[in-house]
């Protein structure tokens, strides 16, 4: 290790030494195992942004291959990047140090630039909002970002400023000590109560915008659910406690048992209602409110720098009060 921020190692050929566990690995499998606070993705994303050099020459397959004698050169890169400009774009910052910031993420607005999204999103805002301090282990294109919402998710966002903040948040995602919960607007209303769904998660075989439970293959996901509020079992409004951080998550295991997410046109299914008159309506809500109501309300993790847990709620947010009245639900 150079610095906080440039790392070398040597492959050696020794087999009693410990990165000859790494030969004939995949690159970004190697780097795993030497950089185990850094996840996959941001190594496969920093390989791919030309940041790793092998024998002194960049190297940006995630799959290459290691052999004894190899010389791997990982940087870290700052996270201000020539190509994403800062833009002064409104936030709701909730708590923000010289380490972190945690931010409540408006329903509509996008994580980080992508096809179609080059600017107008979250990430565009934070470059503007801490001039350049945000950690470089995402990549140039994600700095800072630990974990995302979909867009159309809202709620609470833990973001690092550092490159210890961004490894520290890391690790606790993985070894899932940190609490995320979510309330849900789903369609019906869900029996028993409350209860665990445990399923498995993979990216569809058929659509691959799409995630699935499957039984055979994917990564195992828990959700724990609790229905707070009960509209008529037109709908329920739900507490979810993640175990596990799958992409789509909530909104896979809740569509599986039966009880898609209110406004999800990706995995929820709208129900047949008993009038035409409530139909009318419910409808004219969707037409104004077209994505899944679903919203990050708590978080709670351990400071990266004061080792102490801090927690942060969010108020969830009016447009779950503006169904149940637009839909006259008593």
């Amino acid at each position: 290790m150079l610095n906080n921020d440039t790392h070398l190692f040597m492959i050696s050929s020794e087999q009693d030494d410990q990165p000859s566990l790494c030969i004939g690995q995949r690159l970004d499998a190697a780097l795993a195992a030497l950089l185990p606070d850094i996840s996959r993705t941001q190594l496969r994303n920093l390989i791919e942004g030309e940041h790793v050099t092998l024998n002194g020459h960049t190297v940006t397959k995630p799959r290459h291959k290691i052999h004894g004698g190899d010389r791997l050169r990982i940087t870290i890169p700052p996270a201000a990047s020539n190509h994403i400009a800062g833009e002064p774009l409104p936030l709701t910052i909730v708590y923000e140090d010289d380490h972190l910031i945690v931010i409540n993420k408006p329903t509509g607005l996008v994580v980080h630039p992508g096809a179609g999204n080059h600017s107008g999103t979250l990430v565009n805002a934070l470059i503007h909002h801490c001039q350049g301090s945000l950690s470089g282990i995402g990549g140039v294109e994600r700095p800072g970002i630990v974990h995302r919402l979909d867009k159309d998710t809202s709620g609470l966002m833990v973001v690092a400023k550092t490159n210890h903040a961004h490894q520290h948040l890391t690790k606790q995602f993985a070894s899932r000590t940190i609490g995320r919960k979510y309330m849900a607007l789903v369609w019906g209303l869900p029996k028993p109560l409350f209860g665990t769904i445990d399923g498995s998660i993979a990216r569809s075989r058929f659509n691959r915008q799409k995630m699935t439970i499957t039984e055979t293959h994917g990564k195992e996901a828990r959700t724990e659910y609790r229905v707070q509020e009960i509209y008529d079992e037109v709908a329920s409004l739900v507490a979810c406690t993640l175990h596990s951080g799958r992409t789509h998550q909530i909104r896979v295991h809740m569509a599986s048992i039966g009880h898609g997410l209110v406004g999800d046109t990706t995995y929820g299914r709208l129900p047949r209602f008993p009038t035409a008159q409530l139909r009318a309506r419910i409808n004219a809500h969707l037409a104004a409110h077209n994505h899944q109501h679903l919203h990050a309300y708590e978080l709670h993790f351990i400071h990266p720098e004061t080792n102490k847990e801090i927690s942060f709620e969010a108020n969830t947010p009016y447009l779950f009060d503006k169904f149940k009245k637009e839909i006259k639900i008593t």
